[in-house]
């Protein structure tokens, strides 16, 4: 097969290129600058120089593609400048869904995420769960603007499968959470919630096999929550502690996180602050994001190794690394 790929120069649609590669299929992937994606070439990925507000790179993208993995996103929190997430995540993802439509493009697989449902409160969501009220940060309130955008061209007929990651760690992994997970295997002792929020971890290589079981086995116009287990930050980092046999995490409490969160609520408006600092961060590091992965082990397949296996396939890579 030929897939179609946007976002395989990020942590998903990267490992996502090298499971479609190992498998036989081409590959072609949308990137910014081709001098940038040497790696994907080399993977013998085929790349077209283009981005999402790109209409004819598109076009070039989807010319004889059987199938479209829609994964590029924008995620940043604590940003001063929020326009590209409406620019990325809203309106790039419009333009994707635009020019596959013109392709004829036979099926698209969308990466959606669970913080569409904002913090849900400890509870455990499934897919027919639709949050209505106002979202933690940018990156959500795009993202479920995005998520409402393609379950709207779906009922209207396009094939379109939706996947929703939580937590995603592992291997090459530049997001906060991989930077945490590095620090805490060098020795380090960053400063997380002691408590709060909880999120459902998948290692990345299992994020992109559901991509793929989407593609194979997912119904046009169902979402998929690709949820793996719970866990708070603290408790994955004192996990990555233990297997490396290092020193875990510095504890604050989540009573403190609160406090500091109002503080600098007037900060920001006169200063800019470290993104870590900023009030949309530290609200963001208390709330939980579950989901069940019912539907997907049921429809997909699809069976994400265990936390303990991920992490310390996490920790070893890192640790041949330096």
């Amino acid at each position: 097969m030929r897939y179609a790929v946007t976002g395989a120069t990020g942590f998903v649609g990267g490992e996502l290129a090298h499971q479609l590669r190992a498998d036989g299929h081409e590959v072609v992937a949308l990137v910014r600058s081709p001098a940038r994606a040497a790696d994907l070439r080399t993977l013998g990925v085929q790349l077209v120089e283009g981005d999402l507000a790109d209409d004819a790179g598109l076009d070039r993208l989807l010319d004889g593609a059987d199938g479209l993995f829609h994964v590029a996103g924008w995620y940043k929190l604590g940003e001063r400048d929020l326009s590209a997430g409406q620019r990325v995540n809203v309106e790039g993802t419009r333009n994707v869904l635009a020019a596959a439509q013109r392709a004829g493009t036979s099926k698209v697989v969308y990466t959606s995420t669970l913080a569409v449902n904002s913090d849900t409160g400890g509870a455990v969501r499934d897919e027919t769960y639709h949050f209505a009220g106002d979202h933690l940060s940018e990156y959500d309130r795009t993202k479920a603007e995005a998520h409402a955008i393609v379950s709207e061209v779906a009922r209207e007929g396009q094939s379109v499968v939706t996947v929703m990651p939580g937590g995603i760690y592992g291997p090459g992994d530049t997001s906060l959470t991989g930077a945490l997970i590095a620090q805490v295997v060098a020795g380090k002792r960053p400063q997380v919630p002691s408590g709060g929020g909880r999120m459902v971890w998948a290692h990345v290589a299992d994020v992109a096999q559901g991509h793929r079981r989407a593609m194979e086995l997912g119904v046009p116009g169902e979402s998929y929550m690709l949820a793996g287990e719970q866990a708070t930050l603290a408790q994955l980092l004192q996990a990555v502690a233990r297997i490396a046999g290092a020193r875990g995490p510095m504890l604050v409490p989540p009573a403190m996180i609160r406090i500091a969160e109002k503080v600098m609520r007037p900060v920001i408006r006169v200063a800019p602050v470290p993104p870590s600092y900023h009030p949309e961060s530290l609200r963001a590091s208390l709330a939980s994001y579950l989901g069940s992965r019912d539907k997907a082990e049921r429809d997909l397949h699809w069976h994400p190794r265990s936390l303990e296996e991920g992490l310390a396939q996490t920790v070893a890579a890192l640790q041949r690394s330096t």
